[in-house]
């Protein structure tokens, strides 16, 4: 048997074990209680992810619509931009190009060529963009004319400043940043049109200035016709002075009636007419300015029984414009035939009357203009004559052609319906 001092040290020991298991069950205690904690914070933090993940994706999903939304209104814009019939040009506060549609790129003749600033834009158009913006610091509304090869077109500029705020770093600044915007409007049609108003405005008071002076003109040449008529049956023969006065008297009236046929409108009154006798009195009549002039002046009309539906004073004056016409072409000692005849085309009888002279002819590149009014290819007389010519045909339902060959002559020929 042991004695008793051997028992107590197992027993502290026993203590000491015992003491040293409850500390580590109470650890341990609190290990599962931290644990449990932990795991239920882990569950939490999970839920908050997933409710974050959550959000983030309808944040997503709401940030990749509006993008697509913006850039569906972005191309709609740039569309819409892009068919205007103007030219738009934007700019930002640096002057680099954001953007130029198709139509102002036409305007101002650009091509393909890439633009990115306003210098750029004026060094490559004929516009100088870059001192009609220096000149204002507002708005600019000017008017540029600018030429190539299809002519001249004139263009109307618009400028209006934008003001917006600028994004990214600079965005905390809140100076606003300028852009502007430029307008382009093709507006040759209005100035064309505006220019022919204005020249129709002045062709009409031309035209009454005209008329009022060949109205108060035509009393005292008829007087003046009469009166050297008379002296040239007083005097005989031995006056050479009496044919150069009534050729002078006579152009000037054949100027007259012209601009009185021409300018002045009115009914015309038609009747039975002897159309020889018409064209040989209209012959005779201008003979004293073909005997000044050196030209021999021959007329042929042996058929007398051709009639047509006119007025004899109009009939005359046509083929006085003729025959001076060819005076002021044919060189002295040259000839000038006037001649009628009746002729039957598909059935139809027509009267025809033909002015052939000897003269310089008519360039090719001119016949397709002499009946225009105002043309003179001599540019030596008012352009008249030819014009009057034409309509007065016209009125009298006929036709007048030419044909003409240089250094050989040139034949008037004119067409009437017979009754």
């Amino acid at each position: 048997m042991l004695p008793y001092s051997h028992v107590v040290p197992i027993n502290g020991a026993l203590n000491a074990s015992l003491h040293s298991t409850g500390l580590l069950a109470d650890a341990f205690s609190e290990f599962i209680a931290a644990s449990s904690q932990l795991e239920a914070s882990y569950r939490d933090l999970q839920r908050e992810v997933a409710h974050l993940g959550f959000e983030l994706a309808e944040r997503n999903a709401a940030l990749t619509n509006s993008l697509a939304e913006n850039n569906r209104i972005r191309k709609a814009l740039q569309q819409i931009i892009d068919s205007m019939p103007s030219g738009v040009l934007v700019l930002n506060s640096d002057d680099t190009i954001v953007t130029i549609n198709p139509e102002g790129r036409r305007l101002l003749d650009l091509g393909n060529v890439q633009i990115e600033s306003l210098q750029e834009l004026s060094a490559n158009s004929q516009v100088d963009f870059a001192s009609l913006a220096a000149g204002s610091e507002s708005e600019v509304n000017s008017e540029v004319c600018i030429s190539n090869s299809g002519g001249k077109r004139w263009i109307a500029l618009g400028n209006r400043q934008l003001t917006c705020e600028v994004s990214g770093k600079e965005s905390e600044d809140s100076t606003p940043q300028l852009k502007s915007i430029w307008i382009l409007r093709d507006i040759t049609a209005n100035k064309l049109a505006e220019r022919e108003r204005e020249a129709a405005r002045n062709a009409m008071a031309l035209a009454e200035v005209s008329t009022i002076l060949a109205h108060e003109i035509r009393n005292p040449l008829a007087c003046m016709e009469l009166f050297a008529g008379l002296i040239a049956e007083d005097r005989g023969n031995d006056a050479p002075w009496v044919s150069p006065l009534r050729a002078g008297i006579r152009q000037i009236s054949a100027t007259v009636n012209n601009v009185l046929n021409f300018h002045c409108g009115g009914n015309l009154h038609l009747g039975p007419v002897d159309l020889v006798a018409s064209m040989q009195s209209g012959v005779e009549f201008v003979r004293p300015i073909a005997d000044q002039a050196g030209v021999n002046l021959s007329f042929d009309g042996r058929d007398d029984s051709l009639k047509v539906l006119g007025n004899e004073n109009l009939l005359r004056q046509i083929i006085l414009n003729l025959v001076c016409n060819a005076i002021r072409h044919t060189a002295a000692g040259g000839k000038i035939e006037v001649s009628t005849r009746g002729e039957s085309r598909q059935g139809i009888p027509r009267v025809l009357v033909e002015v052939t002279d000897t003269g310089c002819g008519i360039e090719p590149k001119n016949l397709e203009r002499i009946f225009e009014a105002g043309f003179s290819a001599s540019g030596d007389t008012p352009g008249l004559g030819l014009a009057v010519c034409k309509r007065l045909m016209n009125l009298h339902g006929g036709d007048i052609r030419v044909s003409s060959q240089i250094n050989q002559g040139t034949t008037f020929r004119l067409e009437f319906p017979t009754i």
